[in-house]
């Protein structure tokens, strides 16, 4: 009798929403779906076939259990997607003699100081750099050192993702307080200086194997509201010309070699400067924030994560191979491309700061023209604030069509349909709609429509004459102030004119209530439709 095990597993690393397609994809290839997270509770754990509680950090842990697997589960890959755990992958993978990235190279591409040194060993464009460890903040940051400094800058913890303690130092007033952030987000307790790079910044994947790189997915990023760097969005295909593309995609090919990378996914984030491209950083993994998982494969119909398990299994990936086109650029790599024949947008909703009392929208705008998902992040009662980091957006919405500003357009507008009313008497709402800032966030998010300082003042200072009641069942749009009227279709941060969000406000404001003309006009003018609903209180 054959007791012969004969089955095939594959370990994913992470449990959330981005590892959906690799779970789902592992499944179609056959796979049994051994899925690991520390959090017991975290999205996708019931759609494993097996789910153990592990540290993604703990990479002797996650090899001990892919060793586990491989003797008596048939384990034939190691993977993980949209998570900064690409090192961990490796490691477990080469104990178990899988494909993957050599674990060098992983690491390579996890710690941004290792990154920045490789880049500059192989004379990689990338901005100049320094090391800040936690012991070493005092050292470095003294009178002498600080007077040299040619703000702006950047500071970004080591080895941590999503913009988490990343932001611009734009004066020395910001400094001590951005550094000692982006030390404390790191897991190792260090941050870089990195010099400031001016210019649109954009997304590339790729998958790298045999000496090939495809690239699988180029993306305009969308980033706003400095200090930080908050990407409310990406856009495929990307608006760049094909001079522009050439060139960013020869820079990713020199990082990617530079950094070791053979076996698997590549990302980058790489901005296109006056002096040309520099590369903000190259991970070993595919990309989170929706676009390996969903944007890539609606705008060009390619299962992006299932030719990425399929070689971490070693599998040839047949439909990356079948749809790919040679690309004439001078490379480390034989350079192809599978190209995206429609339009994918992403974008995100936010929120100023608060507690969510309702969430108005969301149903109708699932069923909008043109939109494929609705990711809310956020349910009522939770506590939301204004985005420092891209892990603190409240909500993501997918539109797709061939017309790439159809496609634009739809995705703002289901943007502007969702309204997210806060509870009153909030402490941190009513600071943020007042204006109040600590001098290390400067007109940090000072106004919902983007105005000027200069503009804003102006308008302010009008707005601040009206100290009349606006009656209750009238139309707010017959008490705007002259000075906005030129401004009427003007778009705050959620894609929401300033005539749509009076429209809305009259549909959902509280009938029975008259509002203080000056507060009310002065939260809109700060919050939008938030700042507007908050008035009532």
């Amino acid at each position: 009798m054959n007791n012969m095990n004969t089955e095939k597993s594959v370990l994913i690393l992470g449990a959330g929403l981005m590892q959906r397609p690799a779970i789902l994809a592992a499944k179609e290839l056959g796979f049994k779906v051994y899925l690991i997270d520390a959090n017991p509770k975290a999205l996708c754990v019931n759609l494993a076939d097996e789910f153990k509680p592990i540290d993604l950090k703990d990479r002797q842990a996650i090899a001990d259990y892919a060793v586990e697997l491989k003797k008596n589960n048939g384990l034939k890959a190691v993977f993980t997607a949209g998570t900064d755990f690409s090192a961990s992958v490796s490691y477990a993978s080469k104990a178990c003699g899988l494909k993957s990235h050599e674990f060098e190279a992983a690491v390579n591409a996890s710690n941004k100081y290792v990154m920045r040194q490789r880049f500059k060993e192989c004379n990689v464009p990338s901005p100049d750099f320094i090391q800040i460890p936690q012991d070493k903040i005092s050292e470095i940051l003294t009178p002498d050192y600080i007077s040299k400094i040619n703000f702006p800058v950047v500071v970004k913890p080591v080895d941590n993702m999503g913009a988490r303690g990343c932001r611009m130092i734009r004066s020395q007033e910001e400094l001590t307080a951005a550094v000692e952030d982006a030390v404390n987000c790191s897991r190792t307790k260090t941050a870089i200086f990195e010099e400031y790079m001016e210019g649109p910044e954009f997304s590339i994947d790729a998958l790298v194997y045999d000496g090939t790189m495809t690239i699988t997915g180029f993306a305009d990023r969308h980033i706003y509201f400095p200090p930080y760097f908050i990407e409310t969005g990406h856009t495929m295909p990307v608006a760049a010309s094909e001079d522009v593309k050439k060139v960013l995609i020869k820079t990713f090919a020199q990082g990617v070699a530079a950094l070791g990378l053979s076996c698997g996914a590549a990302k980058a984030d790489i901005k296109f400067t006056k002096n040309g491209p520099m590369i903000g950083e190259i991970a070993g993994r595919l990309s989170g924030g929706y676009m390996s998982g969903w944007t890539y494969p609606y705008a060009s119909g390619l299962n992006l994560t299932k030719e990425a398990l399929k070689i971490a299994a070693g599998i040839v990936p047949d439909e990356l191979e079948k749809n790919r086109i040679r690309l004439d650029i001078d490379s480390p790599f034989e350079l192809y491309d599978v190209p995206c024949n429609s339009v994918c947008a992403e974008r995100a909703w936010i929120s100023i700061p608060g507690v969510l009392k309702k969430i108005h929208g969301l149903d109708a705008v699932s069923k909008m023209e043109c939109i494929r998902d609705v990711f809310p992040r956020n349910k009522e009662g939770d506590t939301v604030t204004f985005p420092r980091n891209n892990v603190e957006k409240c909500g993501n919405v997918l539109s797709f069509d061939r017309d790439y500003e159809k496609a634009v357009k739809a995705a703002h507008n289901a943007i502007a349909n969702i309204v997210l009313e806060l509870e009153y008497d909030n402490d941190a709402t009513t600071a943020f709609l007042e204006g109040r800032r600590s001098d290390t966030e400067k007109n940090f998010a000072d106004n919902a429509f983007d105005f000027d300082s200069e503009t804003l003042e102006k308008i302010l200072c009008e707005v601040d004459k009206h100290s009349s009641q606006i009656p209750e069942n009238i139309s707010i749009r017959e008490f705007v102030p002259e000075i906005l009227g030129p401004y009427l279709d003007r778009c705050d941060f959620n894609h929401r004119s300033m005539a749509q969000t009076l429209q809305m406000f009259d549909e959902l404001k509280s009938a029975e209530k008259s509002v203080e003309s000056k507060k009310f006009w002065t939260y809109l003018i700060r919050g939008g439709i938030q700042g507007a609903l908050y008035a009532q209180n």
